[in-house]
């Protein structure tokens, strides 16, 4: 898929800021603001139900209802590592809001090859970013009732 196909305007949005700043160090620094700014989880959140296998760093996911849009999650995350968690808010930025078949039907390996994480991460953190795409993916599965689709 060209970068270009996919659009969203919050994808929209975030790739314009990234496209900002002139290097990746930037970036960087900008994607870690992002996570300073998420509420922490507390402690019982930081379960192990919660918790996003295949990521090095540790890393939690919870769903629940938008309070804003019926029918609609809203994410919270949380991780151990400062890029990691600032990659969490960029999850939630594009997932937060989004009915479960919204989330389903989203093209998220579009908008991250978009948005050109995965070619400026480390392999593991490379791993660990679609790890917990596909999390995202099976909690909304799960409360849409459905078995989890692949990662497109």
């Amino acid at each position: 898929m060209s970068e270009q196909s996919v659009t969203d305007p919050r994808l929209d949005e975030l790739a314009e800021t990234f496209e900002f700043f002139e290097d990746w160090e930037d970036r960087y620094r900008y994607i870690i603001d992002l996570g300073k700014e998420l509420t922490p989880l507390g402690d019982a959140e930081k379960a192990p139900e919660f918790k996003v296998e295949g990521c090095v760093s540790q890393v939690w996911l919870l769903a629940g209802e938008d309070p804003e849009r019926t029918g609609a999650l809203q994410f919270r995350g949380d991780s151990d590592a400062h890029i990691v968690k600032g990659l969490v808010a960029v999850l939630l930025t594009l997932f937060n809001g989004r009915t479960p078949q919204e989330i389903l039907e989203f093209d998220a390996r579009g908008a991250l090859d978009r948005l050109d994480l995965a070619g400026h991460l480390s392999p593991s953190r490379s791993n660990g970013l679609f790890s917990m795409v596909r999390r995202i993916r099976a909690l909304a599965a799960a409360r849409a009732g459905q078995a989890e689709t692949t990662l497109h």
